[in-house]
């Protein structure tokens, strides 16, 4: 049986050198904390005036994971800004379309549905209402 051939020490140092950066992509999908996780609302929480969210218009609330939108007849909608594909907290909202950091997916932040993978599955949407001129979103709300 032939013996096998052991590591060069430069494929132990590139080995060393990839290991950290790796670890960077994960880090990526980290909640801002650096838990790991991050989470939506699990409480009724007051999001500012109504009036910041015109018609047809859309809100992103970085600090609570949560985007309002407003669609054409009025109505608030609420969905978690936790990436369906990842996990990965969405921090941009162009118009009304979010948009994913860590892998480009896109969300219509009126709907909650996915237009453009990787994500296949829409936003979770939350409970939402308006209350004495104030947007309250989450369970109980």
């Amino acid at each position: 049986m032939p013996a096998r051939p052991s590591a060069s020490r430069r494929t132990v140092l590139r080995g060393a050198a990839v290991a950290p950066v790796a670890g960077l992509g994960l880090a990526a999908c980290a909640a801002p904390d650096g838990s790991g996780s991050a989470a939506v609302p699990t409480t009724p929480v007051d999001l500012g005036a109504e009036s910041e969210i015109a018609k047809g218009g859309a809100k992103l609330y970085r600090d609570h994971n949560v985007v309002v939108s407003r669609d054409g007849s009025g109505t608030l909608k609420a969905y978690s800004t936790l990436c369906t594909h990842a996990g990965c907290p969405i921090n941009k909202l162009q118009g009304t379309t979010l948009i994913c950091p860590c892998h480009g997916s896109q969300f219509d932040a009126v709907t909650g549905k996915v237009v453009q993978a990787p994500a296949t599955e829409p936003l979770a949407e939350l409970p939402v209402k308006a209350a004495a001129g104030r947007i309250v979103a989450g369970p109980g709300a």
